[in-house]
């Protein structure tokens, strides 16, 4: 880290891989200029700088504050609530994938091995209720690897349609589907193993039901207890307040890294009207994604603020012996 900026009462730094997008940087990095040595005082710089940090934020799409007095799920949720976004609990939610809750708030990242790759998306895009901000919190770096991916969606949209404007405009018209299966018990080792009761926050198959019936799914049982979920058409492209579009979906994590969807995507994902999307299309996002990409390599005591409608994240497969341990709070939507 380097060029530390202090001319305001926030200090930025800079790092040799981040992204320039419109004479600003991607992601933004706030440092400790030695004024907080506690998490109240780290509130109150927040409560204090809130307008420039919400700023710099929304141009950008993703903050890292770094050096602050952070150590704890508990210290994080402090941080995290002194920002007086509404919260949006982990249980509310409709994503399958089994997380471990440390406060109301605060949640783990996810609980897949860590030899598995979680692909960019845009979290919980490939439901009808989705957060506005992400926090991530690394508790704890891995001896190697780890990093959070973030991928600047407006960026990627942009791309596509100079380069192949067709399915870019078959995107935007027609939306998407998402089909997944939930699994009659919670699976850990799965990305998308969490159970359909706890998914959908319900005890019977009449309740779960009702509850599909009412977000507008589609749905079978399947023998072994699993529930096969078709969404309603879903965005796979919003537009923000500032006029940018935005590739908002989980297309590329869908296609690159659910299970047999790589050999078979119409098995998860299709347009909005049950057509298939060309697999060399979907190839074509994924790998025009690496060039708005950049891997946030965490530092323990770390904190991101993502901006769900701009950015997309991932995670890349870690190794050692030190676990990796990110942990996440969620703001509710603003759509």
């Amino acid at each position: 880290m380097k060029n530390v900026n202090n001319s305001s009462a926030v200090a930025y730094a800079s790092v040799p891989t981040q992204h320039n997008y419109n004479g600003g940087v991607f992601p933004e990095i706030v440092v400790n200029n030695e004024n907080c040595s506690t998490v109240e005082e780290t509130v109150a710089f927040v409560k204090a700088n809130q307008a420039e940090l919400e700023a710099k934020l929304a141009k950008s799409g993703a903050l890292l504050f770094r050096g602050f007095p952070l150590d704890s799920a508990e210290t994080f949720d402090v941080f995290s609530a002194g920002f007086d976004y509404p919260n949006f609990t982990y249980q509310e939610s409709l994503s399958n994938a089994v997380r471990i809750n440390y406060t109301e708030r605060v949640f783990t990242a996810n609980e897949a091995p860590k030899d598995v790759e979680i692909f960019l998306h845009h979290e919980m895009a490939q439901t009808p209720i989705s957060p506005s901000k992400l926090f991530f919190f690394c508790k704890t770096a891995a001896d190697e690897g780890g990093a959070t991916p973030l991928c600047r969606s407006d960026k990627l949209f942009e791309a596509l349609k100079a380069e192949n404007p067709a399915l870019a405009n078959d995107f935007k018209e027609k939306g998407l589907k998402y089909t997944t299966t939930m699994p009659a018990a919670n699976d850990a080792n799965s990305g998308q193993g969490r159970s359909w009761k706890s998914t959908l926050s319900v005890e019977t198959v009449e309740e779960g039901e009702a509850k599909l019936k009412e977000l507008g799914y589609s749905w079978e049982w399947l023998e072994n207890g699993s529930l096969k979920a078709i969404t309603p058409v879903l965005p796979a492209v919003i537009e923000l307040d500032d006029g940018s579009e935005v590739f908002y979906n989980q297309l590329i994590a869908a296609y690159m890294g659910w299970k047999g969807v790589r050999e078979n995507p119409s098995s998860a994902i299709t347009f909005g009207d049950g057509s298939a999307i060309p697999k060399e299309g979907l190839e074509r996002v994924a790998a025009l994604s690496e060039d708005f990409t950049f891997d946030l390599e965490w530092q323990d005591g770390d904190v991101a603020i993502v901006d769900n409608y701009r950015a997309m994240h991932g995670r890349r497969p870690y190794s050692g012996d030190r676990k990796r341990v990110v942990l996440v709070a969620l703001v509710a939507s603003e759509r």
